[in-house]
């Protein structure tokens, strides 16, 4: 390297020892004169001093950096053990980002300058979040790290050993397609709940509400048709929330579609699109209308990322999978409006899936479509039919209307596109 690069690069690693100096010295600005473990000076210095080392391997040898990192590192250690058995503090965060500084500096002299300059500034940032990460792990609950850990084993575990092929003599189950969809689901579901976890309980039923519609809009109905039959001067304020809940679960439905198979979109729009608008205005109208009843935020959402829930998932989805290429295959397509029916009963997500992913293969855009709203229309009357049996009145009756207006403004919306085209 020229003289004017080696200039630029020794004053990065110099940049990399300052801006983590900023950091550890303004962490312990409150300490006295002479007591700081190491500030802006010292990062500096250390940042320089892997500079020089990467700068001086040529000449050396290319095992200096590795030398000095060990030396540095071990004079380091020693004079942080004397000063914790003055201060009490034990902790090697200084040491570690120490030694990460030094191996900075020498990357920008002997590598990418680049990414020497974002490993500095992600260094800073993971430092400087210190009472974040606290606050952070004080909150997690062994549940939400569970989940977590397992939705993480999931990706990076099992998903790589799964074949990428069908398995089954129908040509219907691909193992690998199959469980990363199960995995799409479960992230929605885990990241609705983390949303509920971090806003809180405060925002009531309308967040609660709207959160559920990401993890099960069935199950939110159900639970506040329970809550309105127990508080039914709740009821108002919780079939708001249902509202919102359906709302957002077929909007669910419609990303979902795009994602799978983006040439149903415009057919599936023109009939979601009103459903959509309609639960959410009534959502708006009934949250308006209910008064904030004591304890009706206080809303239970267990947890959505149960591992027995998820493979039940992605059982239901298989089978829906196959029992619908198979009738296809020994019946027709028509069949497959039977399937939809069935499978609306329960969850609308699998047999959207499914459905998408035989678009252009086995299925036209305008079966698969209509399939997919038989589904999303059949899930929206179970939910009122939930609602009637296990709700109050103020519940069941205003959720009700709002659905069967919903349907109604669905299928004309449907009925006007196709007459059109």
């Amino acid at each position: 390297m020229d003289i004017i690069e080696a200039f630029q690069r020794l004053s990065l690693a110099l940049a990399i020892g300052v801006l983590v100096g900023i950091e550890r010295g303004w962490q312990e600005r409150e300490e006295a004169a002479g007591k700081r473990t190491a500030g802006i000076r010292t990062f500096g210095l250390t940042g320089f001093l892997g500079g020089l080392a990467g700068f001086l391997q040529p000449f050396v040898g290319p095992m200096l950096p590795a030398a000095l990192l060990v030396v540095f590192g071990i004079a380091f250690v020693v004079f942080k053990r004397f000063e914790a058995e003055q201060s009490q503090d034990y902790s090697v965060t200084s040491v570690v980002a120490a030694l990460v500084v030094f191996a900075l500096g020498t990357v920008a002299v002997v590598s990418n300058m680049s990414v020497a300059a974002a490993g500095g500034v992600a260094a800073t940032a993971l430092l400087a979040a210190r009472h974040s990460l606290h606050g952070f792990l004080r909150n997690l609950t062994w549940l939400e790290l569970r989940a977590a850990l397992v939705l993480l084993a999931m990706t990076l575990v099992a998903l790589p050993l799964l074949p990428d092929r069908t398995v089954d003599p129908w040509n219907s189950i691909n193992p690998f397609q199959l469980w990363l969809l199960t995995i799409m689901i479960a992230a929605i579901s885990y990241a609705g709940y983390l949303a509920i976890r971090i806003v809180g309980p405060k925002y009531g039923i309308l967040f609660s509400g709207a959160a559920g519609g990401f993890i099960s809009s069935t199950a939110v109905t159900l639970s506040f048709a329970r809550m309105s039959a127990a508080s039914a001067q709740a009821a108002t304020n919780l079939a708001a929330g249902a509202s919102i809940a359906g709302a957002l679960s077929i909007g669910r439905v419609l990303v979902i579609s795009g994602i799978m198979a983006p040439v149903l979109v415009p057919l599936l729009a023109v009939a979601l699109a009103p459903v959509i608008l309609v639960l959410l205005v009534a959502s708006f109208w009934l949250a308006r209308r209910s008064a904030s009843e004591k304890g009706a935020a206080d809303v239970h959402l267990d947890n959505p990322f149960e591992l027995m829930t998820v493979l039940r998932f992605g059982a239901f989805l298989g089978i829906i999978m196959c029992l619908s290429r198979v009738m296809i295959e020994r019946v027709g397509t028509s069949t497959i409006y039977g399937v939809a029916l069935l499978s609306g009963v329960a969850d609308v997500d699998a047999i959207t899936l499914s459905t998408a992913q035989m678009v252009g293969s086995v299925l036209t855009k305008e079966i698969a479509a209509t399939a997919i709203l038989l589904a999303a229309a059949v899930n929206l009357i179970v939910k009122m039919v939930l609602a009637i049996v296990f709700g109050d009145r103020g519940y069941s009756i205003p959720f009700s209307i709002a659905t069967i207006i919903g349907i109604v403004a669905g299928a004309a919306g449907y009925a006007g596109a196709t007459m059109i085209s």
